[in-house]
């Protein structure tokens, strides 16, 4: 039996929160009013099954109505500028990949951000992180009107690629956006540990030994 070969990808595409970036949602909540641990819990586990979620997500609730919804919901008394200093401190500033590893990248294959995000986190990773302005195309589901793992934001991601879906290959921490990907055509990873991800992109000799 002749074992089929991937082809060589000319197109790289990482998912953002838990690949790249670390999030920790506690510390976001503590800024919040949700201090004690069960509480914390309670109101993230509110906050990811909230319906309008996914309509601040896909850019269909604008951020001062999300931050109104939720001080309606929850109680709490921020300001909208306290409010989003609050939601973005669950963004690490300390990545899990290295800028360095982006700039390698950069140079040789098309790189694109695909991300399930809002505009508030939008606008304070361009402006403080720098691993941005390495990738050629960013496709954040705020921006897109669609989230993963939608069939169309992978399709909109490929477009943006400009290479065969086979040429592209998508690396995201979500078994389901994977498995989304895989559907789309594209070769995949999924994202576990830097040390794997590196080595795994050594195999395929996408970095050097």
């Amino acid at each position: 039996m002749v074992k089929l070969v991937a082809p060589a990808p000319r197109a790289l595409i990482f998912d953002i929160g838990r690949v790249i970036v670390r999030v920790d949602v506690a510390r976001a909540l503590t800024l919040l009013g949700a201090s004690a641990r069960p509480l914390a819990d309670q109101v993230w586990s509110a906050i990811a099954s909230d319906p309008r979620l996914r309509d601040f997500q896909e850019g269909r609730l604008a951020s001062r109505e999300w931050h109104r919804h939720l001080a309606r919901r929850f109680a709490f008394s921020l300001t909208f500028e306290q409010f989003c200093s609050a939601w973005n401190a669950a963004l690490d500033s300390k990545t899990i990949l290295s800028e360095d590893l982006f700039a390698e990248l950069s140079g040789r294959y098309r790189l694109l951000l695909l991300s399930n995000t809002d505009p508030i986190h939008v606008a304070h990773l361009e402006a403080n992180f720098r691993f941005p302005r390495h990738f050629h195309a960013r496709i954040y589901s705020c921006v897109a009107g669609v989230s993963k793992p939608d069939a169309a934001i992978y399709r909109q991601t490929i477009a943006e690629a400009g290479v065969g879906a086979g040429q592209a290959l998508y690396i995201d921490d979500a078994e389901e956006c994977v498995e989304a990907g895989r559907r789309a055509g594209m070769q995949t990873i999924r994202f576990q540990s830097a040390e794997q991800l590196l080595d795994e992109l050594r195999q395929r000799g996408i970095l050097n030994p």
